[in-house]
Formats: structure tokens, C-alpha cells, sequence
């Protein structure tokens, strides 16, 4: 049985992001006093009294929206309600009933699931009084809450229990891969999600900046559950003019940090930016796999060989040539399939452990074939080498000293254990220690990681 979905939806600023954060206990949505913010479905998993369920945040009923996507934020509410097990209609207690919250009951008057009345911005007791006119709206059980205040959330959490579907069996769905999809604006990466869930999960538009919060997506491919992270379309620092794009910039790095392997999104039609730049290099400063995309090829197939730009990517990312690079058409989902399967590859990669021995022979064959120069009239000694974590992969090299082996030798050595471990295509953590009494304790000598 899927996981039961409960949708928050109401009219603009009662608290819908507000109220997500809250009971999810982490601040996943963007909350601002501006006007349609919240424009896809925002969704997070939930546990409470054993039970699991999906909360999802939806954009606000009515709202106009001002890059002219009212209608596909509105059918981003309805598919929400359409698709949701328990529904929670959030109000305002503090401005009355509005014509917009008799607008959100009329949408929801042939609608059969359960619905909780949740009355926010009770901060006080005294104000529970004022919740009662509500009543009028006709749909669901009464609950006032306070997210400022943090009043209500186990009455509200229990109900939401209470009247989620009866099954027994329901459990915390097998642990996704997550592949965060990062790019400037209108390189495709909405679309892209699209093609992946088979559906218009996401709103697709030409309007740059669409995507405001990153949004997570679930699906599967041959039995393997994987975690689609849209973000926003980022653009130079010194655009970044409001708050809003402020909250996006990190949300969209949050994202990186979340995720298991980057696709990092490139426009065929376009030509690398000082963005893009930026993104690579958060990506590689948290050591996260990336496989470099290039979209819309098929404004180019037949025209321009893939080598053509395969040589320009890796001139523009010297420090990624192991990154390997696709070309799809994300709206026909042409070699898409493939590119998820490359991504498990290397999730696999960075997960993988090798044993010490194992470990020693590549190094034993490394310094055999190119021994380190010589420092100080003598020749550094690597004694011995041990991986002590994964994600990325992490590998302790015991020495002399650390700063007999430069940055050209270090460069060798990762370049070989690429070429002869299970790591060929992820980053790898790599740290020169020298050895003392206490070979055991945590590495803090030079490291190298690429």
C-alpha cells in the first residue's frame, strides 16, 4: 500500500509553509509574507504513532500569481487534493473568514476524504473563541493551533493519525537513492522530473526561476526506488536581489549536501557560465559523485559530435575529468534510463569499502612504478594505507611526512587508485599522516581530495 498522503491547502499567507515546517520539525519550506511562494507541492515523510504518511504543501488557493502561472499552480493544488488520504484546510483565525477560504471549501465540497479544520494563529487561549465562527465553513473537525506559539501540534498530529487509511502493515517505504538536479535557470531540469515520474509532477514553464523551493519527487526504475531533488535555477551572486532567491540559493545547496549523486545540468544550446562554475565547485567542496548532463541534445544530434563537447567540459573542469558526462533530451526522456542507471553506478562507488590488503598492494604497486622525488636528500616512505569511511571514500596513507608527497604526487596517486580501485568515477578523500606511536587516531595531516 502507497504511503498515505495528507495535503495542506487553504487560501494565501494563513501559514500552509508554516504549518508544513512545523509538524515536520524542520525548516523544508520557504516561509515569507510575499504572495505565492510556495507554487509546487512540497512533500516529507512523517512518522507518528508508528504510522507513516506523506505531508505535502501546496501553493495558495486563489493567489495571482505574477509570472502568469496561476493555472498550473492551481492544478498543482488539485491534483494534491485529488490525490490525498487526509486533508488539512488551514485558516486564519486572526483576519475572520474570507471570500478565498469559502472559495477553498467550495473546491473541496464533492471531495469525500477526511478533512481537519486547522485554525492558525490561536496564540493564545483566549482567542480559541474566535476559531468557533470557522465552524460555518461546514468541513472537518476544529482544531486551533499556534505554529508561532507551538500550540495544538499533538491534538493536530493525533486527528491526522485517527483518520489516516487502516493498515496495519504500513511502513517507512526502503531508503531511495537521491539524485539532487542542480543547474542555471531553463536548462531543463523540471522537465527532466517530469519525464522521470512520468507525470507533471513539477510545473514546467519558460518563465526563469519557476522552481523557488527544492522539491523532492519519488519513482522507480527496474525495482529501484530513487528520490528526484528539483532546485532552483541559480544565477550570479550579484542578482541575487531578494529575499526569495536568497532562500532558494540555499535551499538549492541544502540539496547538494542531501545528495547521494549531482546531476549537474548543462543547455546544449549554451555555453558554460561563471554559475555553473559556482555549482561545480560547491558540488566538489562537498565531495558529492556528479555526473555532468547535457540537455536539449537533441537541438544538436547530428550536428556537433559528442567529443566536441565532451573536450570542451573537461577544459572548462579540469579538476573533474573522472566525472562522467551524458547527453538526454529530458523531454522525450531519450538516454535518460541509462543516465539513472550510471547514477546508481556511482552511488554504489562511493558506498564501496576495500580491504586494507587489497589497499596495500595498489599503493605497494604505485610507488613501484613512480616512486616519490626525493625530499630533503631523502626518499618519503608510504608505510602503509587504510580507508576508514565511505561517502566519499576516505583513504589515510601512514608516512614520513606529509609534506614530502606535493600536489603533483598526490595528483598521482589519486589518478591510480581511480585507474585500479572501485572508485574510478567519485570523489576521493585522501589524507597523508605520518605515522607515530598512535597510528589509530583520527587522520590530521594534509589531504587531497578530488
Amino acid at each position: 500500500m502507497p504511503v498515505p498522503q495528507v495535503a495542506i491547502v487553504g487560501r494565501p499567507n494563513v501559514g500552509k509553509s508554516s504549518l508544513f515546517n512545523w509538524l515536520a520539525r524542520r525548516r523544508l519550506a520557504i516561509v515569507d509574507n510575499y504572495e505565492g511562494v510556495t507554487r509546487d507541492r512540497m512533500t516529507t515523510l512523517i512518522e507518528a504513532d508508528e504510522r507513516f504518511f506523506e505531508l505535502v504543501d501546496t501553493g495558495g488557493v486563489g493567489v495571482v500569481d505574477a509570472d502568469n502561472l496561476t493555472a498550473d499552480v492551481t492544478q498543482q493544488i488539485e491534483f494534491a487534493i485529488n490525490t490525498a488520504d487526509v486533508i488539512l484546510l488551514v485558516v486564519d483565525i486572526q483576519t475572520g473568514i474570507m471570500p478565498l477560504d469559502t472559495e477553498v471549501v467550495e473546491r473541496l465540497r464533492g471531495v469525500e476524504r477526511p478533512v481537519i479544520l486547522v485554525a492558525n494563529k490561536t496564540d493564545q487561549d483566549h482567542q480559541e473563541i474566535h476559531a468557533e465562527e470557522f465552524r460555518s465553513l461546514g468541513r472537518g473537525m476544529l482544531i486551533p493551533v499556534s505554529t508561532l506559539q507551538n500550540r495544538g501540534r499533538d491534538d493536530l498530529m493525533q486527528a491526522i493519525v485517527d483518520r489516516l487509511p487502516a493498515d496495519d502493515e504500513t511502513i517507512a517505504p526502503e531508503s531511495a537513492m537521491k539524485i539532487t538536479i542542480v543547474g542555471r535557470r531553463n536548462v531543463g531540469k523540471s522537465t527532466f522530473v517530469n519525464s522521470l515520474a512520468e507525470s507533471e509532477r513539477m510545473i514546467v514553464s519558460e518563465v526563469a526561476g519557476t522552481t523557488r523551493d527544492s522539491v523532492d519527487v519519488n519513482f522507480e526504475v527496474d525495482g529501484q526506488t530513487f528520490t528526484a531533488i528539483d532546485t532552483p535555477g541559480l544565477r550570479k551572486r550579484k542578482s541575487v536581489r531578494t529575499d526569495l532567491e536568497w532562500y532558494s540559493t540555499h535551499r538549492a545547496q541544502r540539496s547538494v549536501r542531501r545528495a547521494d549523486v549531482v546531476l549537474m545540468f548543462f543547455d546544449a544550446t549554451q555555453k558554460t557560465s561563471k554559475v555553473d562554475k559556482q555549482l561545480v565547485g560547491y558540488v566538489m567542496e562537498h565531495h558529492k559523485p556528479v555526473i555532468f548532463v547535457v540537455n536539449k541534445w537533441d537541438l544538436y544530434s547530428g550536428q556537433v559530435p559528442t567529443e566536441k563537447w565532451v573536450k570542451y567540459l573537461r577544459h572548462q573542469f579540469t579538476t573533474l575529468s573522472y566525472a562522467p558526462i551524458a547527453f538526454i533530451t529530458g523531454q522525450s526522456g531519450k538516454n535518460v534510463k541509462t543516465l539513472l542507471n550510471h547514477a546508481a553506478m556511482l552511488h554504489k562507488q562511493a558506498k564501496t569499502r576495500v580491504s586494507t590488503g587489497e589497499l596495500n598492494r595498489v599503493v605497494r604497486a604505485a610507488m613501484d612504478v613512480h616512486p616519490p622525488p626525493m625530499y630533503q636528500n631523502r626518499r618519503p616512505k608510504i608505510f602503509y594505507a587504510t580507508q576508514v569511511s565511505t561517502e566519499p571514500p576516505t583513504i589515510v596513507l601512514m608516512c614520513t611526512d606529509p609534506n614530502a608527497f606535493g600536489h603533483d604526487y598526490q595528483r598521482y596517486i589519486l589518478g591510480w587508485f581511480r585507474d585500479h580501485l572501485p572508485f574510478g568515477e567519485v570523489p576521493i578523500k585522501l589524507y597523508f599522516q605520518k605515522r607515530t606511536r598512535a597510528d589509530d587516531e583520527a587522520p590530521t595531516g594534509r589531504s587531497k581530495s578530488r
